[in-house]
């Protein structure tokens, strides 16, 4: 699909051509990705109890479910290139929509980006040694900033060079060519479905297995109101593995019947999606109890290795940077043309709204972005850059959901091919419930560094990154200005 044929009066593409199953694939392609092999353990260590876990799961997904109803009307509505957009651009106008593709492009694409392939990098090092500077080298250089916490872009040099090689060499592909892009986002998301498939089935030949790791508590887990900070901090893994729902919104214009096609995949492809991630956290537990799995670094390699010896978790290692490779292809596909759409509208640097005069790409959206990436990928760590991410997007999140009380007040009468199930409850308990999270995790990311247990307040810093497009969205509206004058 080429950009040169988008730019319709109502953002769509004259001739589109993805249908139903492919909107579908992309939802649950973009969503699982490296959350899904990395966030358990982490989550486990902050519960250590298995029935917390799971239920942290269930209400993630339940709780996404009911983003995607309430998107789902949205989307039909406005079946546009450039997704949450352009939806935000008709519920609040220019400025909110810009500091939402600001945001895209400042935090939460460009770290997912990051975060995606720095799972890759993680896991190559189950075959290979990565080079690292000695522990004076990486806290000689500090970057620090005020009220937020101290950056060593030095640390753990080796993971952050392969990520920054692989985002570089998957841009670099992507900008030749977006049906040799779509082709490698294609060919390694049926891999990664496989991969999922392979941990579940290697779980149930674990000798070791047994239904009593599902009620086994670690030793520290404390039943206690410490036990609710718990909870929100876990919830930040669970959003993040399941977060890129919405990402099939951003080529909505390029989607046949997308008034019909965008809300089914949403809702088709987010139902899949849960049912999947519940079953590899059972497989998860079966193998591993609790308390073991909190003390792992690479938990899906861990089951496949307790299943079946070394081998297994060789290649379930491998099946994962199958998976994280394909993954961080489609997010930075995808991404650019949200930056591509803020261009085209004046409200950006105007040459990111340009393609490749031979490759038909939106070649100078996808260099930014790899910058972008690889800078915030030496930034911090995969649990920073994920933390601070989930943070930002669950603030438009619940600005989006609401704005489906503002459409409907606003337009009344505008035709709605799907509704919110269970309007206004549904939209309303997803609204209240994302601002809860917000304000909890604030708050306990300032807890956290109160008492010393982290280095850096990730959702103040993700704040302060959207909070500088104010700026540059004056700048860039007064030039839009001066140049229609």
């Amino acid at each position: 699909m080429r950009l040169e044929n988008a730019p319709k009066k109502d953002g769509t593409l004259k001739n589109p051509k993805l249908g139903l199953f492919i909107a579908t694939s992309i939802v649950v392609g973009a969503v699982i990705g490296s959350g899904i092999f990395k966030k358990p353990a982490i989550m486990a260590k902050e519960l250590g109890s298995p029935e917390a876990l799971l239920i942290v799961w269930v209400v993630a997904g339940v709780v996404t479910l009911f983003g995607a109803l309430t998107n789902a009307e949205i989307s039909g509505m406005i079946p546009k290139t450039g997704g949450q957009y352009a939806y935000f651009q008709e519920m609040y106008g220019d400025f909110f929509a810009f500091l939402y593709g600001w945001a895209i492009f400042i935090v939460i694409q460009t770290g997912s980006i990051a975060s995606i392939a720095y799972v890759f990098s993680h896991y190559a090092g189950y075959f290979f040694r990565l080079p690292n500077f000695p522990p004076a080298t990486e806290t000689s250089f500090v970057l620090s900033i005020p009220y937020i916490g101290d950056i060593y872009p030095l640390r753990d040099i080796g993971e952050k060079a392969l990520t920054i090689g692989l985002i570089l060499f998957l841009s670099a592909a992507n900008y030749f060519g977006v049906e040799f892009g779509g082709k490698i986002s294609g060919f390694f998301s049926s891999l990664k479905v496989l991969a999922v498939i392979a941990i579940a089935v290697l779980a149930v030949f674990a000798p070791c297995g047994t239904t009593e790791n599902f009620t086994r508590d670690a030793p520290w887990f404390r039943s206690d109101l410490s036990l609710v900070g718990a909870f929100a901090m876990a919830l930040s893994g669970a959003f993040w593995a399941y977060d890129g729902w919405n990402n099939v919104t951003y080529i909505g214009g390029e989607l046949k019947n997308a008034k019909r096609n965008l809300p089914l995949a949403l809702i088709i492809g987010t139902l899949i999606v849960i049912a999947v991630y519940a079953l590899i956290n059972l497989a998860y537990l079966y193998v591993l109890p609790v308390e073991k799995m909190a003390g792992s670094k690479l938990v899906a390699s861990d089951l496949a290795e307790a299943a079946v010896g070394k081998s297994g978790g060789a290649l379930v290692a491998a099946a994962v940077m199958i998976s994280t490779f394909g993954a961080a292809n489609g997010t930075i596909l995808v991404s650019a043309r949200v930056y591509y759409a803020m261009a085209r509208d004046n409200l950006f640097y105007a040459p990111i709204g340009k393609i490749h005069p031979v490759f038909k790409t939106p070649a100078n959206a996808l260099i930014v972005q790899a910058i972008w990436s690889s800078v915030l990928v030496l930034s911090g760590t995969f649990d920073i850059l994920t933390d601070m991410l989930i943070f930002v997007s669950w603030i438009f999140y619940a600005m989006g959901a609401y704005g489906v009380f503002v459409l409907r007040k606003k337009y009344p009468e505008a035709e709605r091919t799907v509704k919110t199930w269970g309007y206004p409850l549904v939209p309303a308990i997803f609204v209240i419930f994302a601002s809860i999270y917000v304000v909890l995790t604030l708050y306990t990311d300032i807890q956290n560094k109160a008492a010393g247990r982290t280095e850096i307040i990730n959702s103040l810093f993700g704040l302060i990154l959207t909070a500088a497009g104010a700026p540059v969205y004056l700048f860039y509206n007064r030039k839009k200005k001066k140049n229609k004058n």
